[in-house]
């Protein structure tokens, strides 16, 4: 079994370039499904759960290939038999291949998708939507049947403006005829990384980035090269761990606006920012302050994924916060192993009190999920001495060598067995 070995103690410095984000490539791989062309999509994280998907992909077959960091799909010759259970149990994001079968070959069958244990993430809404959209959805034994022949525009109003459902609604319309009006609609950049992937590709989808998106259904999709936005949670988590650890960092190839709610929350802890079209420099000279309250929201509020990260950093702030998980009720886990580190921590049902300490300790931790593993890393690159990490196949699905990324970084961290 693998683990991280990190020394801690040292200040973080230097620069880093991030790639594109997972959970931008991963809609965009699905929504190749649609196309019968060559495409490539540039500067992948080559990460678990993008491995996965590209298998869901080749289940159905599609041919996937990695060239360096850019991955070539081709579905000309795919068909919508049964994907094995065992490919979506370990990703929820495999949900988003509905959409685009359904669009393309008007029938599709899936068992349910797993992925995090970190609360219900109810499939709901993806069902509600592709009922509104003239689609016979049945829930049998775990499996999802999805009848499309009446497959066509429609207007969908949602409960909550959730990501995935957004974004499968939006790839179900693509080929429909008519279109296809979702209200209410999530607002996150990815959203807009998906709008202008069908747009490059031929479709012809408007309004991401609003809370309504217009999708009219063309006839075929073409190919060709696309460049992803990058990894905003990752970029947040290099960021709140230089916070935490003091040192100044620079992150390239990343857009400011799309981590504006994070820079927000590390100002406030006192941190110095700089800020250009394409890249973020933070400097923190000492310890951080205490951000009073923090609650998670959709985009463009607080990241949930980035709520585990600014947990950590604040366990080592000068005072008390209070954290308010608003998305999901089993995030909080990872706040047990932060616990055998001296961290100071109260749960609360979905409350987390966090009363700075002066320092954390070094101690044997276990990730538990994927955004609580990247905490712990932080924690273990802030505490003076030898800590280790297990249940690191956790963090692989979100950060593609995460040790690689911060050694670049001047930490002292290193993957062992």
């Amino acid at each position: 079994m693998e683990k991280l070995i990190i020394r801690g103690g040292r200040p973080l410095s230097g620069g880093l370039a991030i790639k594109s984000a997972k959970n931008s490539v991963l809609p965009i791989i699905a929504c190749c499904i649609m196309s019968k062309e060559d495409i490539l999509i540039r500067n992948c994280p080559k990460i678990t759960d993008v491995d996965n998907m590209l298998n869901i992909i080749e289940s159905i077959g599609g041919e996937t290939k990695w060239r360096g960091a850019d991955i070539y799909i081709n579905c000309r010759y795919a068909n919508p038999r049964l994907v094995d259970a065992n490919l979506t149990s370990g990703i929820r994001s495999s949900i988003f291949i509905l959409g685009p079968i359904l669009s393309r070959f008007r029938y599709a069958q899936i068992s349910y998708p797993g992925g995090c244990d970190i609360g219900l993430r109810p499939i709901d809404l993806h069902i509600m939507g592709f009922r509104r959209l003239n689609v016979r959805v049945e829930e049998n034994n775990g499996m999802l049947l999805c009848d499309g022949e009446g497959l066509r525009g429609g207007i969908v109003n949602l409960d909550f403006p959730s990501v995935g459902a957004t974004e499968n609604l939006m790839m179900a319309g693509v080929l429909a005829g008519g279109k296809t009006v979702i209200r209410n609609a999530a607002r996150e950049p990815e959203i807009v990384d998906l709008q202008n992937f069908i747009n490059y590709l031929g479709g012809q989808a408007h309004g991401a980035g609003t809370d309504t998106i217009v999708v009219t259904g063309t006839k075929k999709l073409s190919g060709g090269e696309y460049s992803p936005v990058c990894d905003r949670i990752v970029a947040g988590t290099y960021l709140a761990a230089a916070a935490m650890c003091t040192g100044d960092v620079t992150l390239k190839n990343v857009r400011p606006h799309t981590v504006y709610s994070v820079i927000e929350k590390l100002a406030r802890a006192g941190c110095e920012l700089y800020e250009t079209h394409n890249s973020v420099r933070l400097i923190a000279k000492n310890r951080p302050k205490a951000v009073p309250k923090i609650e998670t929201q959709p985009f463009p509020g607080f990241p949930t994924d980035m709520q585990a990260q600014i947990t950590a950093m604040l366990s080592v702030a000068d005072g008390s916060s209070m954290i308010v998980e608003n998305l999901f009720e089993n995030r909080f886990r990872y706040t047990m192993q932060l616990a055998k580190m001296g961290a100071d921590i109260t749960v609360k049902d979905r409350v987390v009190l966090v009363k700075g300490v002066k320092a954390l300790r070094p101690a044997a931790t276990t990730a538990e999920d994927l955004r609580g593993g990247a905490a712990l890393v932080s924690a273990a690159l802030c505490a003076d001495g030898v800590s280790e990490i297990l249940g690191i196949h956790h963090i692989d699905r979100g950060y593609e060598s995460i040790e690689s990324d911060l050694s670049r970084l001047n930490a002292d961290i290193r993957r062992a067995r």
